[in-house]
């Protein structure tokens, strides 16, 4: 069809203002937009020495519109460290639902004789990590209240609803005492409400003069694990508090002037739930005349006392606002027992691997749920991806609201950013996901721009050399939320103030004596 004279026109005029805009000099070409800016930003604060050796990938899009609108090696898989929880949460969510809840049960078999039992009771967990000494102590309690006052058979400790595999295949030997590496078993107990299941609060206090030894104490009270005390009180506090490998000796060295806390993992966690339920059973006036043993609780057993732990819904806080691995993994399992019904590593991580790439994350490689292994694997894109695809789920908000939100001091709020981008337009808006090993940080999350647009971005920086690079993932944060589709931000004005740690290269929540 031949055009009118107004089309003419219009393509000519387009025509002339493409010739005068291709022959003007730079000088007279219009200002970069916001996006323009935005880029050449990230690429600056990307510029930085550090990562030279290293490898860096970026990815922001608009989570109103999915527009992209930087990225740098997007699909490249890297090392995610504590990011893998975004995967695991989500999984979790919508596999087990906000309404999930750990069971804890005490059973028996044999029959009831006036105040004792002529059989056997069994305690029978499913994983729970929330459960205290104390908790363990209201059920012993409650066995007594039901009238048995003897036990004739054995105590049994069931913990098949899992496998029998502790630790993660590519989890690091010299981790083992560490509570961030605590071996998983459907019995398991913390010592408290941080919830790090698997572990006992070894502390040390000077003793009554230089040079004589320290006072040990735990929390829990146990003797589960044996303690082995050369510490001595000094002018400085200097000690090392490590549980040997593959025992339950804690070796105490250094000195000490004030006191100190580490927390330490327990080899065998249904044996040292074992223990403490055998205890409280014993203070309660409950007598268990067999030994411990364990095997699965036979069909058909009575349920003298039980507990559920607080919903998926509540756990979630802990979880990912403190960096909790061993929730991580407990849940994965849980999962595989869920979809499978075995409660094993392979299954659960099968499960969790369906679910992302089903909701926007096509390539991943998922060796645990708390990315502790150095062989987990995400990509930039993968994980903005999924970000984007959780926003559409019912149970968004809760799982939103247990991202660890950037500046808030509140330690259940800001969780392992709260001591980072404080006084910083990022503050109180960046709610992502941090993640650190040697070498390895990342930063995914979501963050709301200067003109209230919600973006989603993930930053991944993986084999710098030497000390921390968690200030460029706050650079990139801060410049996000000051982005602007029509006003550019001149990122060398940014002012961010980040906290000092004394090992500023690994999570904030590893440092457990520390107030970070």
């Amino acid at each position: 069809m031949r055009p009118t004279r107004r089309t003419t026109i219009s393509v000519s005029a387009l025509l002339l203002a493409s010739l005068a805009w291709a022959s003007a000099p730079a000088s007279a070409v219009e200002p970069a937009s916001g996006v323009t800016d935005l880029v050449k930003d990230i690429d600056q604060i990307l510029s930085d020495a550090r990562l030279t050796p290293a490898r860096a990938g970026v990815v922001v899009k608009s989570a109103a519109s999915g527009e992209e609108l930087y990225a740098q090696d997007s699909g490249k898989v890297l090392t995610p460290a504590s990011n893998a929880k975004l995967v695991t949460s989500a999984a979790a969510v919508d596999t087990l639902g906000l309404d999930f809840r750990f069971t804890t049960s005490v059973l028996s078999t044999g029959r009831r004789a006036g105040s004792a039992l002529t059989g056997n009771l069994y305690l029978k967990g499913t994983g729970d990590p929330t459960l205290l000494a104390a908790d363990y102590d209201a059920l012993a309690a409650r066995v007594a209240a039901s009238g048995i006052k003897v036990v004739t058979g054995k105590l049994v400790a069931d913990d098949t609803w899992f496998d029998s595999v502790r630790l993660g295949t590519d989890w690091a030997w010299d981790d083992e005492p560490y509570y961030y590496s605590a071996q998983i078993s459907a019995l398991t107990a913390s010592p408290d409400t941080d919830y790090d299941a698997g572990s006992v609060v070894v502390s040390v206090a000077p003793g009554d003069a230089a040079g004589k030894p320290a006072k040990v104490s735990t929390t829990p009270e146990t003797d589960y694990l044996k303690i082995v005390n050369r510490a001595t009180t000094g002018a400085e506090t200097d000690v090392l508090i490590e549980r040997q490998h593959s025992t339950n000796t804690v070796l105490i060295t250094g000195t000490v002037a004030d006191d100190y806390n580490e927390w330490v993992t327990v080899d065998d966690p249904t044996g040292y739930v074992a223990s403490l339920f055998r205890k409280a059973l014993a203070k309660h006036g409950v007598r268990v005349l067999g030994s411990t043993a364990r095997e699965a609780t036979p069909a058909g057993a009575t349920t003298v006392a039980a507990r559920d732990s607080m919903p998926l819904s509540e756990l979630l806080v802990p979880f990912m606002k403190l960096s909790n691995n061993m929730h991580a993994e407990i849940l994965t399992k849980s999962i595989g027992r869920k979809v499978s019904g075995a409660g094993t590593w392979s299954a659960g991580l099968a499960a969790i691997t369906s679910f992302a790439r089903a909701n926007g994350m096509p390539t991943l490689r998922m060796r645990d749920g708390s990315g502790l292994s150095r062989v987990d694997g995400l990509t930039p894109g993968g994980v903005t991806g999924l970000l984007l695809a959780l926003r559409s789920k019912p149970w968004f908000s809760t799982w939103y609201g247990s991202l660890p939100i950037a500046g808030d001091p509140d330690r259940m709020v800001g969780g392992t950013l709260r001591s980072r981008m404080r006084g910083t337009p990022a503050a109180g808006n960046v709610h992502a996901k941090t993640g650190s090993l040697t070498g390895v940080t990342s930063l995914s999350g979501y963050v709301t721009s200067a003109d209230n647009e919600p973006l989603v971005f993930s930053v991944m920086l993986n084999q710098f050399l030497s000390g921390s690079a968690k200030d460029i993932e706050d650079k990139i944060a801060i410049r996000l939320a000051q982005f602007s589709r029509t006003a550019p931000a001149d990122v060398a004005n940014v002012q961010l103030r980040q906290a000092q740690q004394d090992s500023a290269d690994v999570e904030c929540s590893w440092l457990k004596p520390v107030s970070c």
